[in-house]
């Protein structure tokens, strides 16, 4: 049985200096539209965001996203020479080290001052986005260019799409391109995925790509667990998504790692609210039980 699960000891536990910056992901900065820097407390450094749904558009309306879906969006669409120029020069504002002269960046401890990836998330789904396999490749040129060979590529999904040609084209660029593929899976059964996502798409078809997915290239497994009017997950519900997760690797598809989190910013939903690290450490504890898959935690 595989004991990888982290738990939030004091050891890991972090400032309010810390937290704060976790909490504070703005999807732009400065005159910037397509792309942001944050600190990541799931990359454990400096993330580069590039926003590809700027529209607010997503095909999930998950309860717990900080997205104001209701409010209009000032850009519309992606303008693919802008986003680029904006990279080239966050690469170079995050690499040499100018980031930490910005108020905003200036508290970071020196461990976490280092740039762990360029993260295709934003303000939607990315894999919508209709060009995204033309833009993965773009960008994965322009890390070579600044010599960031070591620079993951991240690609942050629900997996809804993977079963669209252009989106199986992106997955092999990222498989070249030293690139993950963080999948969103946090419910076990049909019920609660509802509840949660408030999608059309059936909870089957995100099961099968992911697990089609994952038998092509090793994936990380997203998982926010949150309080859903004061209640937390119901034991049942976190079997079930055990249960899921076994039938992935069972069916001979690869997860390297299950994050196991809870909401850090505030959601637009008032209802939604985050567990205790207490709980965040029983819920990977058990699916590192019940799986033998590594786990990390993370507190809000």
């Amino acid at each position: 049985m595989n004991s990888d699960a982290r738990p939030l000891t004091a050891g890991h536990s972090m400032t309010k200096t810390r937290i704060s910056l976790y909490a504070d992901h703005p999807r732009t900065y400065r005159e910037n539209k397509f792309v942001y820097p944050v600190l990541s407390r799931r990359s454990k450094g400096i993330s580069i965001g590039v926003n590809l749904n700027p529209d607010k558009i997503c095909n999930f309306d998950c309860i717990y996203c900080q997205v104001n879906r209701r409010s209009e969006s000032e850009t519309k669409f992606v303008e693919t020479d802008r986003l680029m120029d904006e990279l080239d020069w966050m690469l170079s504002f995050v690499t040499s080290g100018d980031i930490y002269h910005d108020e905003q960046f200036q508290d970071i401890p020196e461990p976490l001052r280092r740039l762990n990836d360029i993260a295709f998330s934003g303000d939607g789904e990315p894999t919508t986005f209709r060009n995204i396999d033309t833009i993965v490749e773009s960008v994965a040129a322009l890390k070579i260019r600044h010599r960031l060979h070591k620079t993951k590529l991240v690609l942050i999904t629900n997996a809804s799409m993977f079963h669209r040609p252009v989106v199986k084209r992106t997955l092999e660029i990222l498989d070249d391109n030293n690139g993950e593929v963080w999948a969103k899976l946090e419910t076990g059964t049909e019920e609660y995925y509802q509840l949660v996502e408030r999608t059309k798409i059936p909870f089957r078809q995100i099961l099968d790509n992911i697990a089609e997915a994952a038998q092509k290239r090793p994936i990380v497994i997203q998982s926010l667990f949150m309080k859903i009017h004061d209640n937390s997950p119901p034991k049942s519900e976190i079997d079930a998504f055990c249960d899921r997760l076994n039938e992935i690797t069972e069916s001979g598809g690869r997860i390297q790692l299950v994050q196991v989190y809870t909401v850090a910013r505030p959601p637009t939903e008032g209802f939604v609210a985050a567990l205790s690290p207490h709980e965040v450490n029983g819920i990977a504890t058990v699916v590192n039980h019940r799986t033998g898959l590594p786990t990390d935690v993370y507190d809000s």
